[in-house]
């Protein structure tokens, strides 16, 4: 049976009375996924159920992924997204071999996995993935905070879980899931989903399995794993962090207000609907600041400063509870639709939890990331909707943020409170278009007024390049005070007569990168003797000041970048180090070259693939 609604397409789903209800799928052309091969009109995965053993020494996930499937009366075959996988068979519920066939690869995406399934709508694959998988990154103990164990943890996003998941790896078709996973027995597994065994079952001789689900349907890009020697400290009720042993209680610390921020988020756009949230403190190589995995956020431990600057991290990856995780782009053209909403929605939770000045500085920065970003874009860049390919920076991040703190402003926060927490409630595990969006916010927000549509200018915000002229912007006054001391220090005054050390990390990334990019090299060691600056132990601070000094060629802080690359892994705190590098030419390309040349074996393949385009890296 098939049940169609307004742009949207349900697929008649396997009876089962445990089975979720699968979630609709999009159907306009807007919602096609390009980085997908899946055909999810003809057959979709609703269901993921795997079967996997943790094989450190080879560095491969080793097992099988059942897949419920839901197909129009007639289809006789399911495609799936590979990006990498060794198959060894696929069958049916009852064994019965099924004819499979991987089709041309593209380096990026994949390549289509082509089932033919006749009638059956339940399907087994037995596969592994390969060492070099795209979304997993296996490090040796060394390489962790504890330095005795090994370590793993995957990134799914965007499209990396098809490296070692065989599904149909689009944020566009939602999925349950569940899952036993088997690692060595002096080692702990968590997921995304429910922990079902927290402390793991005997599994033969020095293995525990551990077993997790996921009720809802959620995209399969947030399907996570990681598995290490990890502890776990409570923080609330329903609130906890993951951590090494001996990293736990100093990120517990800096955690402790997550219970408060949750409080905040339900204030705001409606119940919490993922049972816990609990954090995760990953080794430095991840990738990202945070990874917002439902139940369980993923974290790097570059936010950990010691002064709470950071949190709007966490605030960050908590509001994707909501615009993200409960409410889905449906390809990533539309990525602003999670991240833009998501930055909006942590800027909220700051002000609730930190109060109004703390979110002004960063919404303030926020401004001017945007800027930077629309400066160093080319156009088409600069559009909130865009091919994926072309997206820039942090751009949907902030231009969307700044989108809906303009429509705040110009509805009143009341009014837009109303409709963004109605939004949630009505499109609640469901995927989202920019066209359906706007077409929402038109029926039930703008209602008519001619008025409010010209001043609001959501076509221009959605689709075309640049800022548009309503634009509004928040002004920090703290960020004020340090604009004074980068005005002092560009006229000549002693370094020693600002007011820096009482400056958090915002201060500091304001100052760093307001300062003139063309400094002699003697007003450089003054900074640098005065502040340590090429020694300081926050990550923000010390990418901040490389870029500067770098790109004045200043040599001390060559020690400083070998240093500090090698060890941090957070793309937004390495790229731009080695891109300076790399603009300075014969001075600076080879020394890129160099400390990359060491450092890429530390870094997750994600990280990798970047970087390598930067340097120039041929493997």
């Amino acid at each position: 049976m098939r049940i169609i609604l307004p742009a949207l397409l349900l697929l008649a789903a396997p009876l089962s009375a445990a089975a979720p209800v699968p979630s609709p799928i999009l159907t306009t052309p807007d919602a096609r996924d390009a980085l997908s091969y899946a055909r999810p009109e003809v057959a979709r995965v609703t269901h993921v159920d795997l079967d996997l053993r943790a094989d450190f020494a080879a560095k491969v996930m080793r097992g099988s992924a059942t897949l419920d499937i839901a197909a129009k009366p007639g289809a006789s075959e399911i495609i799936l997204d590979d990006k990498g996988l060794v198959i060894e068979r696929i069958t049916d519920a009852g064994g019965r071999a099924l004819t499979w066939a991987v089709g041309k690869a593209d380096d990026y995406k994949g390549a289509p996995l082509t089932i033919r399934i006749g009638a059956a709508r339940r399907i087994v694959i037995a596969y592994h993935s390969k060492p070099d998988a795209s979304a997993l990154g296996w490090l040796p103990p060394e390489l962790t905070a504890g330095k005795k164990k090994p370590f793993l943890f995957s990134q799914g996003q965007s499209i990396e879980n098809r490296s070692w998941i065989p599904t149909q790896d689009s944020p566009g078709i939602r999925q349950s899931w569940s899952a036993r996973i088997t690692v060595p027995a002096d080692l702990v597994a968590v997921m995304s989903g429910t922990r079902l065994t927290p402390r793991g079952e005997p599994a033969g001789k020095s293995w525990k399995r551990y077993r997790f689900r996921m009720e809802h349907p959620v995209p399969p890009y947030l399907i996570a794993l990681a598995v290490g020697d990890l502890a776990f400290k409570p923080l609330g009720a329903r609130t906890g962090v993951y951590a090494e042993p001996v990293t736990l209680a100093p990120a517990a610390r800096e955690l402790d207000d997550t219970e408060k921020m949750v409080r905040a988020a339900e204030g705001l756009y409606g119940p919490y609907r993922w049972g816990r949230y609990d954090m995760l403190v990953l080794p430095p190589s991840f990738p990202y600041g945070g990874m917002e995995n439902p139940t369980l956020t993923f974290l790097t431990p570059t936010i950990f400063t010691g002064d709470k600057a950071n949190t709007d991290v966490v605030a960050h990856e908590l509001a994707h509870s909501w615009s993200g995780n409960l409410v889905t782009n449906a390809t990533w053209s539309d990525s602003w639709l999670n991240e833009g909403f998501t930055t909006y929605f942590e800027n909220r939770i700051d002000e609730i939890v930190y109060g109004k000045e703390r979110a002004a500085v960063l919404a303030d920065l926020s401004w001017d990331d945007l800027q930077r970003d629309l400066k160093e874009a080319k156009p088409p860049a600069t559009r909130l909707h865009g091919e994926p390919e072309e997206l820039y920076g942090e751009l949907a991040y902030n231009k969307g943020a700044i989108f809906l703190r303009t429509i705040e402003h110009a509805v009143g926060r009341s009014r837009w409170d109303a409709y963004l927490r109605s939004y949630f409630d009505r499109h609640a595990f469901q995927p989202q278009t920019t066209a359906n969006f706007l077409k929402d916010i038109r029926a039930r927000l703008v209602k008519g007024d001619a008025a409010l549509e010209k001043q609001l200018q959501l076509d221009a915000w959605a689709y075309q390049p640049g800022l548009p002229g309503n634009a509004y912007r928040v002004r920090s006054a703290t960020l004020a005070q340090v604009d004074r001391a980068i005005e002092q220090v560009s006229e000549g005054a002693p370094v020693g007569t600002l007011p820096f050390s009482t400056w958090g990390t915002q201060e500091w990334q304001r100052f760093l990168n307001g300062l003139p990019r063309k400094l002699s090299t003697e007003r450089l060691a003054e900074l640098d003797g005065a502040m340590r600056l090429s020694a300081s132990p926050n990550a923000y601070v010390r990418s901040a000041w490389l870029v500067l000094a770098l790109g004045n060629r200043y040599q001390p802080a060559v020690v400083s970048a070998e240093e500090y690359l090698p060890r941090i892994g957070r793309m937004l705190l390495i790229r731009p180090v080695y891109r300076t590098l790399v603009e300075q030419g014969a001075w600076g390309r080879p020394i890129a070259e160099r400390i990359y040349a060491g450092a890429r074996p530390h870094y997750h393949p994600v990280t990798v693939a970047s970087v390598d385009k930067i340097v120039g890296f041929t493997p």
